[in-house]
Order: structure tokens, then C-alpha cells, then sequence
């Protein structure tokens, strides 16, 4: 046996009276966030209302103890045991009164519901599981078993070098199987959708589409009760009007600032900026699946007609660097010796000739109406990519569609070309791959790009099972070289990530993987 034993450390928070006020850029999907992927959706459920076994520590690089106190690995990578901690409760709510604190059955149901079909739970998320489908858990893990009331074991099919940085991640929450029970037996099992329990460091209290998320700070938090008494996320996607809404001292923290805001918020004495390397991608995907975009030669030309530079320098104000793949560039196993695609219109003709389009052809091009980290002025970069495109002969229809109804029609390959963008949940380069690359995604919706090659998913899966940093490196490599040759994205940027804050707020930390932490932020 393999033991981690890790201690679990917790500041001491004071407790002051205040409203925390967050000016966030758009609404969740909903709050039963094994349903959802997008970072909005996890911000305002996973990380707020509910805890993992483990978490994962940006500083640190690894993950630490969170509802489970300590774990042990075989040593044949196949069996991972979890001890529970046992001061752990769930939400008190007017609509649930937990008897007893989380223990092993809690965990169980969390991840039986989204592996066993048989499950009552398994149908209840309409679009279905995206994160477990696109990642394969169904396959890889054997079973899920309560070995005591505070000893919870998995089995895996096979060895997963990933497994345990996976489980910080949203999707891997930890729900109360008595309050699902109890809506389950009421009939009602959509309302953990919208009346949520979890056992982090808030609690829900009320969400009002396109306008405002209300918390409550738990006072029986494992951790500590949090050092806010409410925490406000105030829907606001226009960026211009999140800076001014912090200016006026209506919001404490503005989320995804444009590049422009940080600029102008470093000449106010009244405000302070948290920035860290974001560990993410912005990318244009191409829809494989579409003609004429099933051709890599023409996928190879929209590549070239880019003129990047100009892009970055406008949409992201050289806040970013430049994308040549789906890594950013500190990631381990980042392939930093392949060729890219330079501006190179006159080669980009030449392409589509080859592909039989020497007059162009007609497509369309998706994005969302309002600005984010990984898109800072969407309207903007659409206009720049129409342009640059119609240079080369292809006439590029923009489509701006709100955010949610976005994602929900390009899951299901509605798209052709797609701005959009991956944030990684730990620091694991699989994290990029399985999910917007391997064949099972096609069908969880998450790889936009709609590809499913047997070579790339060899070596995807093979990356998983190789315990060997070094060998898992070599076959990354193997598979950026694939994703460049096919030209499956147009990589854009790697941004910075930014928050803007008033200059009484501490005790809040950008993080690299645009996940979000207010239990430790204090007025």
C-alpha cells in the first residue's frame, strides 16, 4: 500500500458582519452542477455550496485532503480508499433538516447516480453527465463501496494516473443522499436543481435569472463559518458596468474584467487587482463533422488566414499570449517545438484549391454576447476572424447567441465554428485532452470540435494509464502533434486571469483554474 496521509489545515477566519458583493458576468445553468461544464455553472454551485473528497491546491500542485481526511492507493493502482471526516454536516435549510452528518452513503450516491443507469437518479439530468461521460468513469471505475460509515473505496478497471486530481474537480461534488431521498420520495427530484444542499462554506438561499444569487454564510462549516455573513453574486454581464458598479462600491469583487478595466482600476487608489497565469485556452473549434470543415485542409486554412497578432493585440491588449495548441505553455508536456500556423493568407487560398473551394464557401460563426476572461470583447474578435476570412474567400455569418442556449446547441453539434474556451480544473494536461479530444466526448458534447480518431484516443487513454510522468509526456506529445496536424482548433490565447477588487477586501486569490474561493475573504 501506497498511504497519504496529508494534515488538513484551516486559517483562523474573524468574524465581522458583512455582505460580500460579487459582480459575476453571467447566470448558472442551474445548480445540480453534475449536469453542467461550464465554469460559470461550477463557480456558482461547486464551489460555493459544496465540498470534495479532495481539493486541489494551485500552490501546492496536488491535491489535499478535503471530506476525506486521508487515502490510500494500491500498489496496482486499482483501488483507492477514502477515510471520512466525521464533523462534516450538510445545509439547514427551510426546505431540509438533515438528521445525521455526511458519512459513506452520501458518497456512494454522489457517484452511483451519475455511473449506474439502473440508478433512480441516473435519468433525472436530462443532457446527462457530461464531465463522467467525456472522462469515461462509467468504464473505469469498477464500483464505488461503503466499507464503513466514514470509509467510502472505489475500484478501477484499470490504473488512472488522473483519478485523484479528477475527484477535486466540480462535477466529483458530494451530494446528501437523504435530501435526495427525501425529493425523490416527494416526486420532485428537479428541485436539486434549484433548491440545492451541499456542505461548503454557503449556503443557498435564493436566484433570480439574469439578476442576483443570494448566500448565506454556513455557520457550521467544517472549515470555519466564513468571515462574510452573505455573499451577493450580482449578475452583470456587461464589463463596463461590473467596473463601474465596483467604483460605486456596490460590488466588492468584479469578475472577468476586460483587459482595458485592469488597466484603468491600477490608476485607482480605491481599488487593488489579483492576478494570476490562467491555466486555460481560448479557441476558435471547428465542427469536423460539418462540410466543408471535415476537411483538414481546409480546417489547416482558416489557421493561416488568422492574423493572431492583430487579434490579441485588440481583443485581449496583449494581456495574453499567443495559443499554438490546446496547453498553455507551463503545462508539463507541452509541445513547444511544433510548427504553428502563421498568418499566411496567400497559403490559405492555396489550401482551399486543394480542397476544391477555389471560390470559398459560406459558414457560419458562433459566440456569446458578452465578454469573459477567455473572450474579453466577443464581438470584436468575431468581426476580426470575418474579416480575415473573407480575405481568403470564405464568408463567415456571425451568430451572437446568449451563453446558456450556446453551449446547450453546440453539445449537440449544431455549430461551425465556435468561439470558446477550456479552463483546466487541476493541473493535469489530460484534463485538456479527455474532455475536448477523446471519442467518448463526441457524445458527452464537450469535444466541440466533433473528432474521434482512433489514434488520438489510443493515446489519450494510454496517457491516463502510464504512472511515469516522463512516458505520459512522450505520449501527449504524440497527441498535440495529431490535434495540430488535423488543425481540429484555432488556438487563440492563454489569458491572464484578473479580478478587480475594492481595496478593503482581503484574503481572496485569483486562481489559475478559474475556480473560486470566499470562504477566507473578509471587509
Amino acid at each position: 500500500m501506497r498511504l497519504a496521509v496529508l494534515p488538513l489545515l484551516f486559517a483562523p477566519v474573524l468574524a465581522t458582519a458583512a455582505n460580500l458583493n460579487v459582480c459575476t458576468e453571467a447566470s448558472p445553468d442551474g445548480f445540480d452542477v453534475v449536469q453542467y461544464n461550464a465554469l460559470t455553472t461550477t463557480n456558482a454551485s461547486a464551489d460555493v455550496l459544496m465540498n470534495r473528497l479532495v481539493e486541489f491546491d494551485a500552490a501546492q500542485g496536488k491535491p489535499v485532503p478535503s471530506l476525506a481526511e486521508r487515502w490510500e492507493i494500491s500498489d496496482d493502482g486499482l483501488t483507492y480508499s477514502f477515510d471520512l471526516r466525521q464533523d462534516v454536516h450538510f445545509h439547514r435549510t427551510e426546505y431540509f433538516t438533515p438528521t445525521r452528518a455526511l458519512n459513506a452513503d452520501d458518497v456512494v450516491f454522489s457517484f452511483q447516480r451519475m455511473l449506474d443507469p439502473a440508478n433512480p437518479w441516473h435519468k433525472v439530468a436530462a443532457s446527462g453527465y457530461p464531465h463522467a461521460q467525456s472522462m469515461q468513469l462509467p468504464s473505469l471505475i469498477n464500483s464505488v463501496e461503503k466499507v464503513d460509515e466514514h470509509r467510502v473505496r472505489f475500484t478501477l478497471s484499470a490504473p488512472d494516473a488522473t483519478f485523484l486530481a479528477m475527484l477535486s474537480m466540480g462535477f466529483a461534488s458530494i451530494y446528501s443522499a437523504e435530501y435526495t431521498g427525501q425529493l425523490m420520495r416527494a416526486g420532485t427530484p428537479e428541485k436539486l436543481n434549484s433548491a440545492p444542499i451541499g456542505t461548503g462554506p454557503f449556503i443557498f438561499k435564493r436566484f433570480q435569472k439574469d439578476a442576483v444569487v443570494r448566500y448565506a454564510a454556513n455557520p457550521d462549516y467544517f472549515a470555519g463559518k466564513p468571515a462574510v455573513d452573505n455573499l451577493i453574486f450580482a449578475i452583470t454581464p456587461d464589463a463596463n458596468v461590473r467596473l463601474q458598479k465596483l467604483r460605486r462600491g456596490e460590488c466588492q469583487i468584479a469578475l472577468s474584467p476586460k483587459p482595458m478595466d485592469v488597466g484603468s482600476a491600477r490608476q485607482d487608489p480605491n481599488l487593488a487587482i489579483s492576478e494570476t497565469p490562467a491555466f486555460m485556452t481560448a479557441f476558435v473549434a471547428f465542427n469536423s463533422q460539418h462540410a466543408p470543415l471535415d476537411n483538414p485542409k481546409v480546417r489547416q486554412a482558416i489557421n493561416l488566414a488568422f492574423d493572431k497578432t492583430s487579434y490579441l493585440k485588440a481583443v485581449f491588449e496583449s494581456s495574453a499570449t499567443a495559443a499554438s495548441g490546446p496547453y498553455p505553455p507551463t503545462t508539463w508536456s507541452f509541445a513547444g517545438d511544433l510548427p504553428g500556423y502563421p498568418h499566411d493568407p496567400q497559403k490559405a487560398r492555396a489550401l482551399l484549391a486543394e480542397a476544391g473551394l477555389e471560390k470559398g464557401f459560406k459558414t457560419t460563426l458562433w459566440t456569446r454576447p458578452s465578454g469573459s476572461l477567455l473572450n474579453p470583447n466577443p464581438s470584436l474578435g468575431a468581426q476580426l476572424l470575418q474579416a480575415d476570412l473573407a480575405e481568403v474567400g470564405i464568408q463567415a455569418e456571425i451568430r451572437v447567441i446568449e451563453w446558456g442556449e450556446l453551449i446547450r446547441r453546440a453539445k449537440v453539434g449544431e455549430h461551425d465554428l465556435l468561439f470558446m474556451g477550456w479552463s483546466g480544473d487541476n493541473g493535469d494536461p489530460d484534463n485538456f485532452l479527455t474532455p475536448q479530444f477523446a471519442c467518448a466526448s463526441v457524445q458527452s458534447g464537450l469535444n466541440f470540435a466533433r473528432y474521434c480518431d482512433p489514434a488520438l484516443d489510443k493515446l489519450i487513454a494510454d496517457g491516463k494509464r502510464v504512472p511515469d510522468q516522463a512516458q505520459r509526456s512522450e505520449l501527449y506529445r504524440q497527441a498535440q502533434r495529431i490535434i495540430q496536424e488535423q488543425a481540429l482548433w484555432l488556438p487563440l490565447a492563454h489569458p491572464t486571469a484578473y479580478a478587480l477588487l475594492r481595496k478593503n477586501v482581503q484574503g481572496y486569490q485569483t486562481n489559475p483554474f478559474g475556480r473560486q474561493d470566499f470562504s477566507k475573504v473578509k471587509l
